[in-house]
């Protein structure tokens, strides 16, 4: 690593302050969410299945609508699509807020109003991913990815903690606080542009064509394919995050506070890592730097698997979130870089497919491995699983591994207009 002063260069790009705070007010607004919808969801249900279900709701519609979204993005406005599916989110927001009111309600409807929730998220994930390079140029990318990535940790911070206290005082107000969240970020995005904007609009084909035009990029990109798939697996067979609120209950006996500071760990890790991202470049030995995070990440989980103690279990999520950024800014510079401007919309759609296969279908393998085996042997099964899968993709993935600098994987043929700034509205 070397320091380098770009973290302050690039926060004075017109347009790139309101964008990063209306993303942590959307970002703080979802962790707060995520928190009290699962723990009241397990409150209502007292079924680690339940949990699982929670996952899935989201994660069927993002399935199904990431690829449309990918290619509305390089077609139209990125910035009306987020604000689009910004608004739709405030809307499950003020549905959850009436559900909390009910006397007596039912689980059913909760997981209703996620499968509309889900079905906006998978629009938000694509045009914030392609957005970005529009608003920064290309020279200043890899530090704004750093620099965004270390600010929305604040909100990952921040959300859990404020979510296990305001469920404390009642879930609508939580509820409340996220609707206004949602609102403020609608409103923080209004004065920014797209302002470098790069290559032409993908050429006119069938849907089916246009939809997976971005696998196919990343199938022509092992380097990219392997980071990708990497995530994917290790997260989707190692994460914990949905067994947090039966450890939070059962193993290491704290309320909502300790589980809002339980997932507030995973996120402080990150940040911590996110502030050494953006002060010292990563310039070196980029590939086997990612593998070395995913390995932590394995051991760091299953350290947590095994802990009864409040201090070392929070420990043990704040390396692995520390490891997971590491990961999550090397995957994500790296596809930015290699991506032509005209396919970032469909090749995001792509990736957060599989940060959401990782996530989502995680948390419904964590459940559905706790509601067999116990809530610590599904633990177990999946830190020792991370580690199997970091080794394997090591020896499969032998490009990925050999990568040592971030320029290595950007396209030959990228044409030198590509990065120049072309001013139009949004």
């Amino acid at each position: 690593m070397s320091s380098h002063p770009g973290g302050t260069q690039v926060l004075r790009q017109q347009g790139f302050l309101p964008f990063l705070i209306a993303r942590l007010a959307a970002v703080f607004a979802m962790q707060i969410q995520a928190v009290v919808v699962a723990w009241q969801v397990y409150d209502l249900t007292r079924d680690p299945l339940a949990l699982a279900y929670v996952g899935l709701a989201q994660f069927i519609p993002m399935l199904l609508l990431l690829l449309p979204a990918g290619d509305l993005a390089d077609r139209h406005s990125r910035k009306r699509l987020l604000a689009g599916s910004w608004l739709v989110q405030a809307l499950c927001s003020g549905l959850l807020l009436l559900l909390s009111l009910s006397p007596q309600p039912e689980v059913r409807y909760y997981y209703a109003v996620l499968v509309l929730y889900g079905s906006a998220r998978a629009f938000t994930g694509p045009t914030l991913q392609s957005l970005l390079p529009q608003i920064v140029p290309r020279g200043q990318l890899a530090r704004a990815i750093a620099v965004n990535s270390m600010i929305m940790k604040l909100a990952v911070i921040g959300g859990p903690l404020v979510g296990g206290l305001l469920y404390a005082l009642g879930g609508s107000l939580a509820y409340g606080v996220c609707l206004g969240a949602f609102l403020l970020a609608l409103l923080l995005l209004t004065p920014v542009r797209a302002r470098y904007a790069g290559g032409a609009k993908p050429p006119e084909a069938t849907a089916w064509h246009r939809f997976t035009a971005g696998i196919g990029y990343i199938r022509s990109r092992p380097v990219i394919l392997g980071a990708i798939s990497l995530d994917l697996f290790a997260v989707l067979l190692g994460g914990v995050v949905a067994l947090l609120p039966i450890y939070a209950q059962e193993v290491l006996m704290v309320g909502p506070e300790g589980l809002g500071a339980l997932r507030s760990a995973i996120a402080l890790g990150a940040l911590l890592m996110g502030v050494a991202l953006s002060t010292w470049s990563l310039n070196r030995r980029v590939g086997p730097a990612m593998f070395v995070a995913v390995l932590v990440f394995g051991l760091a989980n299953l350290v947590f698997a095994f802990s009864t103690l409040f201090w070392l279990s929070f420990a043990a999520l704040l390396v692995a979130g520390a490891a997971d950024m590491i990961s999550v800014y090397i995957r994500s510079t790296l596809i930015q870089l290699a991506t032509p401007d005209e396919m970032r919309g469909r090749v995001s759609a792509v990736n957060m497919l599989f940060i959401g296969s990782s996530n989502e279908l995680g948390e419904f393998r964590a459940g559905t491995s706790a509601a067999w085996f116990g809530t610590v042997p599904a633990a177990v099964i999946g830190g020792v699983s991370t580690l199997a899968v970091a080794g394997t993709w090591m020896w499969g993935f032998r490009s990925l591994l050999r990568v040592d600098r971030f320029g290595d994987v950007e396209p030959q043929a990228i044409p030198k207009q590509q990065g120049q700034a072309v001013r139009h509205q949004a």
